[in-house]
Parts: structure tokens; C-alpha cells; sequence
């Protein structure tokens, strides 16, 4: 089958933000500059955007910083973060925004991201990009969480919202109260890295985890009536454990729909050899699935066209994978790689590859933090949308 390439020019409009205001903050209040990131949030307004001078050598702005206004922070020096050795505390209110970029919270486990708690009459977005953190607890009500370009050390908790390109210890959506004033859309979680794994036990929307690398996925509770979505991950566990990479354990009595597919896996047997296991309560279909394990499932599960005992190559330090997962993934043309060839099971496989979010060499250049595009187009308006952030 001959194989075309269409390239197609897009023209878009882009705008700049008009911030209310710019304040300094400098080590030691240099040039009429604040000198501490708190004397600034006091001074500013909604809409300000607050430029944070690095100190020398990495030294710390030593202070906990509470956020009660809609504010955008950066770095005044590109591809370089500051460091704020303290607590960052967001306070919800209904239409709140705050943007973090370049935030380096150091190697302190004590100091996190958090929101302080439910947000009433409305819903708060927290965006974080490129920065260093310990942990991101914001698993608040009717809270939208952002973030991109991240390493944490510890994990992400987060009710909603766009995990994207972060390299974090653990990465789990949970929430226990309902949203009041839900979002329009669903939690994605696309691209990361995570030591333990990606864990799903909120209720609220539907959720797509694709083209991450991880150590299991882990499904506790499902919006009632939802489609679900775990798609061209790659799943390396060189330890073992006591549940299967793929372990859907509803215990909120609702019920809905996970497809699982275009994945590749690995796995050292501990206290189970089940590949993918259901209680029952959730509709699972499985297909075009690859292990290495020999293919053994548990419960209620549609299955076709999944393979064990496949050859393949895992390093869990570049993130990588090889072998016959290659062109083992779904053939429609819907789930085709970048190359336009068969999709791959696994990260790489598939038009939102781990590769979009992961260059080989990046250069200090802006980062695509998510992009959405259509998997076929026959006719009618082509609709693209996409972000990024500059380092």
C-alpha cells in the first residue's frame, strides 16, 4: 500500500496575555524589586504577573507563599529556575488562575504544592509548568490541575485535569466528594514517566491515560456511564508485585467502560501471573495487547488479538523499548504512528507518542505541552489545538 504524506500549512492567530502589571522580585530587593515573593503576592492584583530573579549559586528564597489571587509566576532569567524553599499554598476562589513556571522547590520532601481546599460557586485552575517539586497535592473539589514539563519527586494528586511530560515518583487522580460545578472536560494523562505507576479512583469524569511509561496502572472507581481509555502505554514492573500491571478493582459500585489497548508489558511474577484482572463491576475489552508474560487474564474481559510470550526489550533509565511490539498494535488507520506505518504497541506507538513530548534534543526550546488533532480527516473544518511553554 502506497503511503502519502500530506503536509498542511496552518495559519493561526496567536495572542500574548496582557498582564495588569509585572513586579521584581530580586535577591535583596535589587533595583527597587521586591525582595521576597511574598511582599510581591501582597502588592499585587488579580492578573499581575509576579518575575522572579534566581539568586546566585541556587540560593533560596526562604519563605512559604501563599497564593490568594489570580497570578502568573516565571523566571526573570530564561531556562533557569528559582528556588523557593518553603510550602506554596493556593487558596480557591471561583475563576482563580495561577501559573507556575520554573519553580524549584529543592530536595526538601517537606515542601509542596497544595491546595488549601474545595473551591465553592465556581472551579479554580492551577497550571504548573517546568518546575522541580517535591509533591502536588491538589485533589480538591472542582479544582483543575495543569501540569507539564515537571519533575517530582514524590507524586501528583490531582480530582481533574492535563498531566503531560513529567517525570514523577507516583501520578494518581483521586477525589472524594463530587464536583458541584463539574469541567467540560476529561482527565488525561498523556506521556509521562512514573516510577509506581498511574492510580484512578475519582468519579467524576472520564478518563484517557496514553503513552505513558510506567509500573502498572490502577483503576479503584469510575464515573458511572463513563468511557475509559488506557492506550499505548508501556508497563515494566522488573520487581513484582501482588496484582497484575493492569488491575481494575472498582469499589464505588459504579459502573462504566475501559478499553485497554495498543499496550506493551512486562513484568516479574510475585504473588499473581495475571496480565489484567476486573472484579466484574467495570465492561473491560483488551486487544492488541503484548507481553512478555505468558497472556493470563482474571475476571469478565473482552479480548482479541492480544499476544504473550512476545520478545521484548524494556530500560526502565532511557524509557525505552524494542522488539515485536513493533507494528503490534491496533492496524486501523486511526491508531497509525507518526511515520504513517502500523501503530506500535507501547509509548511510542501511536499519533500522541511519547516522542511529542519527550524530544531527543529539546535545545532550551519551547516544550508542546499537549495537541490535540483529528486521527482522520475526510472532509469538513480541520480543528488543531495545542500548547506549550517556553523553559
Amino acid at each position: 500500500m502506497t503511503k502519502k504524506l500530506f503536509t498542511i500549512a496552518l495559519t493561526s492567530l496567536f495572542s500574548t496575555t496582557a498582564f495588569a502589571a509585572d513586579l521584581y522580585v530580586r535577591n535583596g530587593g535589587a533595583g527597587g524589586a521586591y525582595s521576597t515573593v511574598s511582599a510581591a503576592i501582597t502588592a499585587a492584583s488579580d492578573g499581575d504577573r509576579i518575575i522572579i530573579q534566581p539568586k546566585t549559586n541556587g540560593t533560596a528564597y526562604v519563605e512559604n507563599l501563599t497564593i490568594n489571587k489570580s497570578l502568573t509566576f516565571v523566571s526573570e532569567t530564561s531556562y533557569n529556575r528559582y528556588f523557593i524553599q518553603g510550602t506554596v499554598t493556593i487558596n480557591p476562589a471561583p475563576g482563580r488562575i495561577v501559573n507556575i513556571s520554573s519553580l524549584s522547590s529543592g530536595n526538601f520532601t517537606i515542601y509542596n504544592v497544595v491546595a488549601s481546599g474545595p473551591t465553592t460557586g465556581g472551579r479554580t485552575t492551577i497550571n504548573l509548568y517546568n518546575c522541580y517539586l517535591n509533591n502536588v497535592t491538589t485533589n480538591q473539589a472542582n479544582t483543575t490541575t495543569n501540569v507539564s514539563g515537571c519533575t517530582v519527586s514524590g507524586g501528583i494528586s490531582f480530582s481533574h485535569g492535563r498531566i503531560t511530560a513529567n517525570k514523577a515518583q507516583g501520578i494518581s487522580v483521586n477525589s472524594t466528594t463530587t464536583d458541584t460545578v463539574p469541567a467540560t472536560t476529561d482527565v488525561e494523562v498523556y506521556g509521562n514517566k512514573s516510577d509506581f505507576g498511574l492510580t484512578h479512583s475519582q468519579s467524576n469524569y472520564n478518563f484517557k491515560f496514553y503513552n505513558n511509561f510506567c509500573r502498572g496502572v490502577f483503576v479503584y472507581a469510575i464515573k458511572t456511564g463513563s468511557s475509559n481509555e488506557i492506550i499505548n502505554n508501556t508497563i515494566y514492573d522488573p520487581n513484582g508485585g501482588d496484582v497484575a500491571p493492569f488491575f481494575i478493582n472498582l469499589n464505588n459500585g459504579n459502573t462504566g467502560n475501559i478499553a485497554i489497548m495498543n499496550n506493551a508489558a512486562s513484568f516479574v511474577v510475585g504473588q499473581t501471573d495475571v496480565c489484567i484482572r476486573n472484579n466484574n463491576n467495570a465492561t473491560v475489552t483488551a486487544s492488541y495487547n503484548v507481553f512478555t508474560n505468558a497472556f493470563v487474564t482474571e475476571g469478565a474481559i473482552t479480548q482479541s488479538n492480544n499476544s504473550g510470550a512476545v520478545n521484548m526489550n524494556f530500560n526502565n533509565t532511557d524509557y525505552t523499548i524494542s522488539g515485536m511490539n513493533v507494528n503490534a498494535g491496533n492496524p486501523d488507520v486511526s491508531y497509525t504512528d507518526l511515520d504513517l506505518t502500523r501503530n506500535d504497541a507501547g509509548h511510542y506507538g501511536g499519533s500522541n507518542s511519547f516522542a511529542n513530548y519527550w524530544p531527543a534534543d529539546s535545545g532550551g526550546k519551547p516544550q508542546v505541552s499537549y495537541l490535540l488533532t483529528p486521527r482522520t480527516v475526510t472532509s469538513g473544518t480541520l480543528n488543531i489545538t495545542g500548547t506549550g511553554f517556553s523553559k
